[in-house]
């Protein structure tokens, strides 16, 4: 089950979770927090499996309903059965975005390829680091 945490970003929890989809450092940290807390269009939701808080993820939505994910992340000991896709489709269902865009690294593009995102590389954007724009279209129901 989806849960909004934006109002929980002091928690150890939540800032343990987040901590797994930024890059390895305080400031890092901290200016993604500021950036849910300041951010009015930002969105912050972890996944509680079993009374656990196993994953979370942390988007922007514009107005014509397009989706910036800026934060995926599962616990290390919960990864590999389900999860990270978990949130992504209850997301979709939650939010009806039309299109998901995320910038990533080599090492999650695997993940998205098997979700069903189009995958393009953004050629060496740091020294030494591939980057990758990630790109879902979301398909409208059919009633």
């Amino acid at each position: 089950m989806l849960l909004n945490v934006k109002s929980r970003l002091n928690e150890g929890e939540i800032q343990e979770l987040l901590s797994y989809s930024v890059f390895p450092d305080e400031d890092s940290l901290q200016y993604a927090l500021s950036k849910y807390e300041e951010d009015e269009d930002a969105w912050l939701f972890a996944y509680e499996s079993e009374g656990i808080l196993v994953g979370i993820i942390g988007f922007v939505m514009n107005e014509k309903q397009e989706m910036t994910l800026n934060h995926l992340a599962v616990d290390p000991e919960s990864r590999g059965v389900g999860f990270g896709r978990g949130m992504l489709l209850e997301i979709i269902e939650d939010m009806q975005p039309t299109r998901i865009t995320v910038e990533t690294d080599e090492d999650a593009v695997q993940f998205y390829r098997n979700v069903g995102f189009v995958i393009r590389s953004l050629g060496e954007k740091y020294p030494g680091v591939e980057r990758f724009q990630c790109t879902y279209e979301v398909e409208e129901d059919e009633d």
